[in-house]
C-alpha cells in the first residue's frame, strides 16, 4: 500500500530554495517599484523649485511650491512606513563631489524675499525651543538630498538610492519638507484671507446672491 503520510521538505534545500528566492524576488520589486516613483517625484520637485527660483512666474510661486512639496511628502511617507532598506553592498560607492545647491539657494532667496523666515520649534516633542528658518534653506535642503539619491538611481545603484533617500528622510529632509509645508500652508492662508473688512463684506454680499 502506498504511503500517503505527508512528508516535509523542511530538510532539504533544494525544495525550500524555490520558495525563499520567489519571496526575495518579490521583496526586491517591490523595493524597486519605490525606488522608481521616489525617482519621479523626486525629479518633478526639482523641477518645480528650479522653475520658482528662476522668478518666471512670482504669482504662482507658492501654490507651486505647495503642491510640489505635498506630492513629494505623500511619496516620501512610504519611506518611513517600510521596512529598512539595505543595499546590496554595505558601503555608498562613489558617485563624486556633492551638488553644488548654492545657486538654488539663493535663487529662491531673492523669490521668497520678504516671506523666507520664520520661526520653529526645534523639537515639539523635547521642548518649546524656537529657532530661526527659512523656506528657501528647507526646499534647497531636500533637494540635495533628492539629488544625491537621483546620482545614485541614474548610476544604476537603484537600492542604493532608495537607502538614501530613505535614511535622509528619516534624518533631515522629511522634517524640512514637512516644516516648509507648514509655512507654505499659512502663507497661501494669510495672501487669501488676510483682506479688508470691505473687501471682505464685498464677497461675502456676492457670495449670498449666487
Amino acid at each position: 500500500m502506498a504511503d500517503l503520510t505527508p512528508t516535509s521538505s523542511a530538510g532539504d534545500p533544494s525544495l525550500a530554495a524555490p520558495e525563499t528566492d520567489t519571496e526575495t524576488d518579490t521583496e526586491t520589486d517591490d523595493m524597486l517599484a519605490v525606488a522608481h516613483a521616489i525617482a519621479d517625484e523626486a525629479r518633478s520637485f526639482l523641477t518645480t523649485v528650479t522653475e520658482v527660483g528662476s522668478g518666471t512666474n512670482p504669482e504662482a510661486a507658492i501654490p507651486l511650491l505647495l503642491l510640489a512639496v505635498s506630492d513629494l511628502l505623500a511619496a516620501g511617507s512610504r519611506l518611513g512606513a517600510i521596512v529598512d532598506v539595505v543595499p546590496p553592498e554595505r558601503y555608498e560607492p562613489d558617485i563624486g563631489p556633492d551638488a553644488d545647491v548654492d545657486p538654488l539657494r539663493v535663487a529662491l532667496a531673492n523669490t521668497l524675499d520678504g516671506i523666507d523666515e520664520y520661526a520653529e520649534v526645534v523639537d515639539p516633542l523635547l521642548g518649546s525651543e524656537v529657532t530661526a528658518s527659512t523656506v528657501s534653506g528647507d526646499l534647497v535642503t531636500v533637494a540635495g538630498a533628492l539629488v544625491q539619491g537621483l546620482r545614485h538611481y541614474e548610476s544604476g545603484h537603484e537600492l542604493e538610492a532608495l537607502w538614501w533617500w530613505q535614511f535622509s528622510y528619516l534624518s533631515h529632509w522629511g522634517e524640512r519638507a514637512s516644516s516648509a509645508l507648514h509655512v507654505l500652508q499659512t502663507m497661501l492662508a494669510h495672501l487669501r484671507l488676510d483682506v479688508d473688512d470691505d473687501v471682505a463684506a464685498e464677497a461675502e454680499y456676492d457670495a449670498l446672491q449666487i
